[in-house]
């Protein structure tokens, strides 16, 4: 089963997208990689935004560089996360 993932914004230079089903942990670490690219000038998550109307899904929302397109930043970080969590993966099954 993938993620339900719902574009809310898009511009040039800037990205909200709503990712359903997620919580604080996976969100902060996906935040965390976008922001590791020199690329991405800022990346925000809320869990409940005022205008939403009750909304409880994570929006992220990122603004890139200009000239960079977010949805790429995105997928870049997505790429990060799957990596760092393979690196973690088989460093534990190497201590166990």
């Amino acid at each position: 089963m993938g993620m339900e993932l719902r574009v809310t914004e898009s511009s040039e230079n800037e990205l909200s997208i709503e990712i359903a089903g997620e919580d604080h942990t996976f969100m902060n670490v996906l935040k965390g990689a976008l922001l590791e690219h020199d690329d991405v000038s800022a990346a925000t998550y809320d869990v409940n935004p005022e205008q939403s109307g009750g909304q409880t899904e994570p929006i992220l929302t990122i603004k890139t560089e200009d000239g960079v397109d977010p949805l790429e930043a995105l997928e870049g970080a997505a790429v990060d996360v799957r990596e760092k969590a393979s690196d973690f993966r088989d460093a534990f099954e190497a201590a166990a």
